[in-house]
């Protein structure tokens, strides 16, 4: 059986995610008590379901197990992948207030980013356990695409995921590794580039006639390269390296793209994410 675990913070788009899953051929559960993940397997096999995604939350009861359950599931045999849901806290409490929805740990004498803080503190120890997607910058119809793409890529082999981004927009919650070009010369201030990205030749061309620019993302090469063994030893299923400038349009779209080049030679799946552009292009 292959079980996909849907967990994270309230507001980070744990809904949306879950009806992407079903829409992808999983048979899915919502708001499962953890203390029941160990039966699971025998439940859904004996209804001949394959594939199964169950939503955990922090109104799950027995939250304590959820790590042992998962270790349980996986030495029955099933392939077992987690997904963690996150983003930043101004993003959930704008995301509860338009909606106007009650936060399940508000009690009445807690403010609304309070709860937030206390269920970030209830399960962050969690976020290490599988593929963590920060959803603060990205549409519904953008996370659905992420949900899409991580169902093709679940296997036993692990995911390199390249994104790019910019700082002014803030770091992805989600990254493994953050690497800062800002101190490249900037494509921006040349007004020809300034319209176009990173993808562009003249862009590229710009950028590869700057020594600076290939020194750095030789080093970024090597760093990666050399640390990629130690993740995939501890048995992690996704490895995200973010890419920062100051716009997320340039120089750090340029970085992902050459980096995802390489790295597409090697035994590795590769996925890349222009977080900026992709919020142009999506609606």
């Amino acid at each position: 059986m292959h079980l996909i675990i849907l967990t994270g913070l309230s507001g980070s788009g744990k809904s949306v995610a879950l009806r992407a899953l079903e829409d992808s051929g999983f048979y899915c559960i919502d708001n499962l008590p953890a203390t029941m993940l160990p039966l699971i397997s025998h439940h859904v096999e004996s209804a001949q379901y394959s594939k199964v995604a169950i939503s955990i939350d922090c109104r799950s009861a027995g939250l304590e197990t959820f790590p042992s359950a998962i270790e349980q599931l996986k030495a029955s045999g099933n392939q077992v992948d987690v997904l963690f849901l996150d983003a930043k806290i101004e993003t959930l409490v704008k995301r509860f207030s338009e909606t106007r929805r009650k936060h399940p740990l508000s009690n009445g004498e807690t403010t609304l980013a309070e709860s937030i803080l206390n269920e970030r503190a209830l399960l962050g120890g969690y976020s290490d356990l599988g593929h963590r997607i920060d959803t603060s910058n990205i549409s519904a119809n953008t996370l659905r695409n992420h949900i899409r793409e991580f169902t093709k890529h679940t296997n036993n082999r692990m995911v390199l995921l390249f994104t790019s981004f910019g700082f002014k927009e803030g770091i992805p919650l989600d990254a493994d590794f953050v690497f800062d070009v800002r101190s490249i010369p900037n494509p921006h201030y040349d007004t020809a580039l300034r319209p176009l990205t990173g993808k562009d030749a003249a862009v590229i061309n710009f950028l590869e006639s700057e020594p600076i620019a290939l020194d750095m993302l030789a080093d970024v090469k090597q760093y990666v390269q050399k640390w990629l063994s130690s993740f995939e030893q501890d048995n992690r299923s996704y490895l995200t390296v973010a890419i920062g400038c100051t716009g997320g349009q340039h120089r750090s779209v340029y970085f992902v793209e050459q980096l995802s080049r390489h790295f597409q030679d090697s035994e590795y799946k590769v996925i890349i994410r222009h977080r900026e552009l992709d919020r142009k292009t999506t609606p």
